[in-house]
């Protein structure tokens, strides 16, 4: 019997942004908006859902304003503990990035990972952290600690690559080697600088990997920043690198796919990386 998972991407634009109210005025509108996106999809029997990259919040990096180091909270806490009832009422796996606070000082992008039941399962936090033209990142948060942990959700093997990870293949290995099915890869990236790779490096990373990928992007244009048109395009790859569904460029949406996870035990038996890999010959890539 097939193995059939249905999963959603939801990307977003922002209603609130800075200036246009309290830092918790501000999350709520986000939280608010997104919540009859992630009903539609428990309504259409959704099985897991990824929101976007801090969706609680604009994507604040290009500015460096401290004050939005009070928009963190802890994981679990009062965000991840409201959607833990969505994830129970639909039976859904939710992955729910938002910005989290270890304690004062040490501030993580992280995703959470719910299980089917409302269970937390864990948290993967972010591990490459840019500082660079308008994402400055290192202003806000600390890398990740956490490795590369995938969880066993009720319907597959899932593991979570944050935004700028997309750029480095030795995290992406370390999913497909940890047991990754499908990986999500929630993101706020704009048009012009690097448009380009969003339909290279992920549909990459799953051939190499023989899993797929849903790859997330919010949308719309973000004051008072302007760092540029955050261009949506969300997608589902599969292990052939073949994108399965896709979402538009400029609206709010909520993108679905029907994941057949037979596939990934089909590719591997034809592309044997797994099989083939030389890791005693990769010393050099643990070198500083």
């Amino acid at each position: 019997m097939a193995r059939i998972v249905k999963s959603g991407l939801i990307q977003m634009s922002i209603s609130m942004s800075e200036g246009d109210g309290t830092i918790d005025e501000i999350k709520e509108a986000a939280v608010q908006k997104h919540i009859p996106f992630i009903e539609d999809a428990g309504e259409q029997g959704v099985q897991i859902l990824c929101l976007q990259e801090i969706f609680s919040t604009p994507y604040f990096c290009p500015g460096q304003d401290a004050e939005w180091y009070a928009s963190a909270e802890p994981i679990p806490g009062p965000t991840i503990d409201r959607m833990q009832e969505y994830a129970k009422k639909y039976q859904m796996v939710m992955v729910v990035p938002i910005y989290e606070k270890e304690q004062p000082g040490e501030l993580y992008n992280t995703a959470a990972v719910i299980d089917a039941d409302g269970k937390y399962l864990g948290k993967y936090r972010k591990h490459h952290i840019p500082h660079t033209s308008g994402f400055w990142e290192k202003f806000f948060f600390r890398p990740g600690n956490l490795g590369y942990p995938v969880f066993e959700t009720a319907y597959a093997k899932v593991g979570v690559y944050i935004c700028y990870d997309r750029h480095f293949p030795e995290g992406a290995r370390a999913l497909g080697l940890n047991g990754a099915e499908i990986v999500y890869n929630p993101s706020a990236t704009v048009a012009g600088l690097s448009q380009y790779l969003w339909k290279l490096e992920q549909p990459a990373h799953a051939v190499a990997n023989g899993y797929f990928m849903g790859c997330i992007n919010r949308v719309g244009t973000e004051k008072p920043w302007d760092l540029g048109e955050f261009y949506g395009n969300s997608y589902f790859v599969d292990p052939r690198g073949q994108i399965v569904a896709e979402a538009s460029q400029d609206k709010d949406e909520l993108v679905v796919a029907e994941i057949d996870l037979d596939m990934i035990e089909e590719v591997r038996s034809t592309w044997q990386f797994f099989r083939d890999r030389r890791p005693e010959s990769y010393k050099q890539l643990t070198n500083p």
